[in-house]
């Protein structure tokens, strides 16, 4: 036995006789009644360092024998007790007493998991531990039920696994990844749910369920409200069965029955109607907020009057009885063409303002992850304290007990480093990777115009190839039915197609597969099918998608940082639907077909992509409405008609013939070089990385033009080579960042054979 270790014998023997001499002092038969009655095992129960000197010096001893007694099930701490003193590897150790081939076999199936990184095994190894430590229990005893416990009383008293198994009231469900671990091992009964998170979600309620929140105290309308549901729900998705059981049995029947408790069927006398009319004004029982949105009560309402009336026609003996006059007159949404026009114009100025603001954002979102990139490379080649410098900032390597304490124990993926001139402490792993995904949704929201539920369900599969004619390959997005439930094809342009490469290439950088995980669908309820998501991202233990919600929050933050320097942002926010909207409004300002437009939108009216573009002068306005009339005197089957084989063709000539020297031309579909191929100075040229060289042949050329100019005095000519130089260095520019972006050959993706 060397030193070291008789050392850390002395030291547990020395908190030992420290532990258990302080619960000889106190009643009980047993060493578990005596540590109950110690105080230790209530909630907010202190740690058993404070039984230490006042030093601190004994603290260590006494976590180190408790961790032993709890290790050898000689006192069993619930959950609160247990976790109110910080262990270091309570896993391991746990593991070399208990002798379970079992526990044996679930630590192996734990090192074995190739997209866990260290501390998250140690996470998962934890949670196991401690619900068996905790329940008393050995793993073959392990249920659904009782890890599922664990769980819920992790959330219940804000615990969670952190550096020093510290405390946080935000915490979510704890042993998310050991359930699954579980799960793959065959540990649980078969039928049994792959995520704790899909064994925890009710899924969707029955119509039954859905009236039943609100409380309908007469039977029989209870019923008819379920019966009226039931028959709606054939043709609608479950989101509009909830919105409609909310607005007919939360908004109307729940605040009648209030306002009249004898109210027995649907015939409302005026007063009624009057008092109901005008607490729907307002969005709370105090009445300081106003309800906007008004008429989409109204509609659904009036529709089961209209529904009861047509319906009772064919069944008379089941609908007849509840026949009755409608309150809402037609009168009643007077104005309502009004309000919808009201709501379009607020549409179009946000775009207008958020238009100019656009670029702004995307800068900041592409330097922030480029600077976050770097600095993670930079600071993962430099030792624990060692400081560095990166872009002009003067960092030092974090080396506090716990980065020493993770190295010690492998866990050199996640990287912090200090900014010596702010002190501030970053974790750049974590910076980094929500730099990199806010950018990535950013830039594939605002170069496809896809919703964001349609973003959280791209997958590897979504990606395809079109050949055209003449041999060149398009990349084409898939995107799945949605909102319309009509799938449609998006061509991926060069920065469309870089953003989807790159999220490619971060899920199969240490050349595995992108990892099929399950969607959880917050609007319709349920979970899908393992697939290979784009938007996914590792979160604790587990694998998760990007959710709606999550990319809105980012955007606020963001937002909110730019607003410190930028007064443009003080109170200006984007959410995922303004670049679906910027989409549509600079297609269709540029010249593409309205018609085009909403194919590319997933629209199914006209209407609704004409509502979705701000125009920004009243010429555009003019212009366009003359196009669409000359459009339709050529076209007598009008203008929703299919692309014709002809048209499509002439649309492919079209991009040949704007290719260029130095690149490609970006003008409007159908329409001529407006600029005499004066492409240098043209803001539509997009120059091709590889041409630097030329714009360089380029600069030189007209710098030694200028120079002849300056020898002649034409004044005139220096006016236009300066001119030109301003437009060539800006392209000069831009090409070069370009080059920063490289391509990436992802493959085509291909279905999974039964050995995969």
């Amino acid at each position: 036995m060397n030193g070291k270790t008789r050392s850390l014998g002395e030291k547990r023997r020395r908190g030992i006789r420290m532990l258990f001499g302080h619960l000889e002092t106190l009643p009980g038969t047993t060493w578990q009644d005596r540590w109950e009655a110690s105080g230790f095992n209530d909630e907010q129960a202190p740690s058993v360092n404070i039984l230490g000197r006042p030093d601190g010096r004994d603290r260590s001893d006494l976590i180190s024998a408790v961790k032993w007694a709890f290790c050898a099930r000689i006192i069993q701490p619930s959950l609160s007790g247990f976790r109110s003193n910080k262990f270091v590897e309570y896993g391991e150790a746990f593991r070399e007493l208990q002798n379970d081939p079992q526990l044996d076999a679930y630590f192996a199936g734990v090192d074995a998991e190739p997209r866990l990184d260290p501390r998250h095994r140690i996470r998962a190894k934890f949670d196991l531990t401690c619900a068996l430590t905790t329940q008393g229990i050995a793993i073959e005893h392990l249920t659904p039920s009782a890890l599922l416990h664990y769980s819920l009383e992790n959330r219940r008293l804000g615990l969670t696994y952190g550096a020093n198994n510290t405390t946080n009231k935000k915490t979510r469900f704890a042993a998310l990844g050991t359930w699954e671990i579980l799960h793959k091992m065959g540990h649980f009964p078969p039928g049994t749910a792959p995520t704790l998170r899909t064994f925890i979600y009710n899924g969707q309620y029955t119509v039954e369920e859905l009236v039943d929140r609100y409380g309908i105290q007469h039977p029989g309308v209870r019923q008819l409200l379920i019966d009226y549901l039931t028959r709606r729900r054939a043709d609608t998705d479950y989101i509009t069965a909830d919105g409609l059981a909310r607005n007919l049995a939360g908004l109307f029947w729940a605040k009648i029955e209030e306002i009249n408790p004898d109210q027995a069927d649907l015939a409302l006398s005026q007063h009624v109607y009057d008092q109901w009319r005008a607490d729907l004004q307002y969005w709370t029982r105090d009445k300081t907020k106003i309800r906007k949105d008004v008429a989409s009560i109204l509609l659904a309402v009036r529709g089961l009057y209209v529904d009861l009336h047509s319906w009772a026609v064919e069944e008379p003996e089941r609908w007849g009885p509840w026949v009755a006059p409608c309150p809402i007159l037609p009168r009643d949404f007077t104005g309502f063409g009004k309000r919808r026009r009201e709501i379009n114009r607020r549409m179009a100025d946000r775009t207008r303002t958020r238009q100019p603001l656009l670029p702004v954002l995307v800068q900041h979102l592409e330097a922030r992850h480029e600077r976050l990139a770097g600095l993670l490379v930079a600071s993962g080649q430099v030792a624990l304290g060692d400081e560095f410098v990166h872009a002009g900032r003067h960092y030092r390597r974090s080396h506090s007990r716990e980065d020493q304490r993770r190295a010690k124990v492998g866990l050199s993926l996640t990287v912090r480093v200090v900014d010596t001139a702010t002190s501030e402490l970053i974790n750049v792993t974590l910076a980094e990777d929500a730099a990199f995904w806010e950018w990535a949704a950013v830039e594939v929201l605002r170069h496809s115009g896809i919703r964001i539920e349609e973003l959280s369900e791209l997958t590897h599969l979504s990606i395809r190839q079109y050949q055209r004619p003449n041999g060149e390959v398009i990349a084409l997005l898939v995107i799945a039915p949605s909102k319309s439930e009509r799938e449609r094809v998006i061509p991926m342009s060069a920065d469309l197609f870089h953003s989807v490469a790159q999220v490619v290439r971060r899920h199969t950088r240490d050349g595995l597969a992108i990892p099929l995980v399950s969607r959880y669908d917050s609007h319709e309820k349920t979970w899908s099918e393992p697939m290979p998501f784009l938007f996914q991202r590792q979160n604790g233990t587990v694998r998760g998608v990007l959710a709606p919600g999550t990319v809105l929050n980012m955007l606020a933050r963001t937002c909110e940082e730019i607003g410190r320097t930028n007064e443009a942002f003080a109170e200006t926010k984007f959410t995922p639907h303004d670049f679906r909207r910027l989409f549509a409004t600079e297609i269709v300002n540029g010249g593409l077909p309205i018609h085009i437009g909403a194919a590319l939108l997933g629209h199914l009216n006209l209407q609704t992509t004409q509502g979705y573009v701000a125009v920004f002068a009243e010429d555009i306005v003019r212009h366009y409405q003359e196009f669409l009339n000359h459009r339709r005197s050529l076209r007598s089957q009008g203008e929703y008609s299919e692309v014709a084989p002809e048209e499509w063709a002439e649309f492919e000539d079209h991009f040949d013939k704007r290719k260029v020297e130095l690149g490609n031309c970006a003008r409007p579909y159908g329409t001529p070089c407006q600029h005499e191929h004066a492409c240098i100075r043209c803001p539509m040229l997009q120059v091709n990385p590889k041409m630097l060289s030329r714009l360089t042949e380029l600069e030189k050329d007209l710098l030694a033009r200028r120079k002849r100019a300056e020898e002649e005095q034409w004044l005139g000519e220096i006016d236009g080579i300066d001119m030109t130089l301003t437009f060539l260095r800006a392209k000069q520019a831009e090409a070069a960042r370009l080059t920063r972006r490289p391509a990436v050959d992802l493959g085509l993706p291909r279905p999974r054979s039964e050995g995969d």
